[in-house]
């Protein structure tokens, strides 16, 4: 079977089946670091799927292959940065990638339909019956870092041409921030109750909690760190954006959903406001007279 492959088909055939048996390192590595009863038994079918295709792709090749252990140890580093369904959903990407030459190489290799077929009907839907809990309070945690980005972001333009005193803006900011997280917490802990349903409480309010106040620290460094205010106001910016941007990146990617929009909208705001409160500071300034 090996030798009816043509040599620049057979190259894409290993490169695939490569794919195939790192994937199914992951999943078995995952598995084995799964807390969650019912998620490890996804993983482990997940990693069956995978090796099942290895070896649909080894019988044409008639090879041995070794997984990619960078590609491992990435997946492995985002599944405890970022949680289990971003790593899996990031792998399930670049699987759609490959279903294309499948279905190309399906024309001279009947095996690869069945392949597609798993990838296509099984690994979406395993994907899917992951249960990670910090999903759940996404909509918590998109809360608390979207308002202190908006508020903050445009009470630090203000601060800055108001004070003109970049320790005294970080000062301001940090309070100000701090007593905002604290609100927000408490309103989110309130909303979620009067909802009822299966989220906690307590958690959706530390999650928003913890979301604004890392939001208001990235935000006010560039202010302690930083000397020039105008220069710390555009720094802080740019890590608002840069926050901004992973998160979401991480909520597109777990949740499958578009990126470029929900980024260019909510960074639209940010910027909208911070700009609007900036020329509000100078107003505020040229109107009382102040002189810092």
């Amino acid at each position: 079977m090996s030798g009816a492959l043509d040599r620049e088909l057979r190259k894409r055939v290993i490169a695939s089946q490569r794919q195939e048996i790192t994937e199914y390192v992951i999943y078995s590595k995952l598995a084995e670091s799964a807390k969650d009863e019912e998620n490890r038994r996804t993983l482990k079918k997940l990693a069956d799927d995978e090796l099942d295709h290895y070896n649909i792709w080894k019988s044409l090749t008639g090879e041995d292959v070794k997984p990619k252990s960078s590609t491992v140890r990435k997946h492995m580093l985002y599944a405890r940065l970022f949680g289990l369904t971003f790593s899996l959903k990031l792998m399930e990407n670049g699987e759609k990638k490959a279903e294309k030459f499948y279905q190309t190489l399906s024309e001279q290799v009947p095996q690869a339909l069945a392949v597609v077929d798993d990838e296509t009907k099984h690994e979406n839907q395993l994907v899917e019956l992951i249960n990670e809990e910090r999903l759940k309070y996404v909509s918590a945690i998109v809360l608390g870092l979207n308002d202190a980005l908006v508020e903050l972001t445009g009470a630090l333009a203000g601060f800055t041409f108001a004070l003109q005193d970049a320790k005294l803006v970080a000062m301001t900011g940090l309070i100000t921030g701090i007593a905002a997280s604290l609100s927000m917490g408490s309103s989110e802990y309130l909303s979620t109750k009067s909802e009822g349903g299966e989220k906690s409480p307590r958690k959706a309010a530390t999650y928003t909690t913890i979301a604004y106040i890392l939001t208001v620290f990235a935000l006010v460094v560039p202010f302690i760190v930083l000397n020039w205010i105008y220069l710390s106001l555009l720094v802080s910016i740019a890590s608002g954006i840069l926050v901004l941007f992973v998160f979401t990146f991480y909520i597109s990617v777990a949740k499958s959903l578009p990126f470029r929009r929900r980024f260019l909208e909510t960074a639209s705001i940010s910027l909208g406001v911070a700009a609007l409160t900036f020329m509000l500071g100078l107003l505020v300034r040229v109107f009382f007279g102040l002189e810092i």
